[in-house]
């Protein structure tokens, strides 16, 4: 009777150990966000008659892999270091990691705009990406500090770590 309980206990132990270290401590799902077919063929118009060359994904971002990686791929509860220039489509800049933090910017990819959370998990640990992305993946409606409310944003990123 004694070793019949105390493989019970062992065996509710492992069973308990075990649900704890799979419970994640990330409250982030992945995006399931589509843009508007406009917001889309807007941004599509801007590419086309920029020739800039790109690969439409499902949810409505566009990007160019520049340099595919070869490490780790991160996931929407990944933390990223990345180094990045964030622009509109008129050219004007709004944000650089380079002015910051040369050495590149730590987040975690689930507290990112679904434009990231889509795109930056294109490319793997080294790799380089241009995302332009649509209003609702972006900001949206409201403006935030320089970025116009509705606005398709261009961003160059660098994947430096993943975590």
């Amino acid at each position: 009777m004694r070793t019949k309980l105390f493989f019970v206990l062992a065996l509710l132990s492992v069973l308990v150990a075990c649900n704890k270290s799979s419970t994640s401590k990330c409250n982030y799902a992945t995006p399931t966000t589509v843009a508007p077919a406009a917001e889309v063929a807007n941004l599509k118009a801007y590419l086309d008659a920029n020739a800039l060359p790109y690969v439409q994904h499902s949810s409505g971002i566009f990007f160019n892999v520049i340099t595919p990686g070869t490490g780790a791929t991160p996931g929407v509860c990944s933390d990223v270091t990345v180094k990045y220039r964030g622009r509109l489509t008129n050219g004007t800049g709004f944000d650089s990691s380079y002015v910051r933090s040369p050495g590149g910017t730590v987040f975690t990819l689930g507290g990112l705009i679904p434009g990231w959370q889509i795109g930056i998990p294109l490319i793997k640990k080294g790799g380089s990406i241009t995302l332009y992305i649509p209003p609702t993946l972006g900001y949206g409606a409201q403006a935030n500090g320089p970025i116009p409310a509705n606005s398709n944003l261009v961003f160059n990123i660098e994947l430096v770590d993943v975590q």
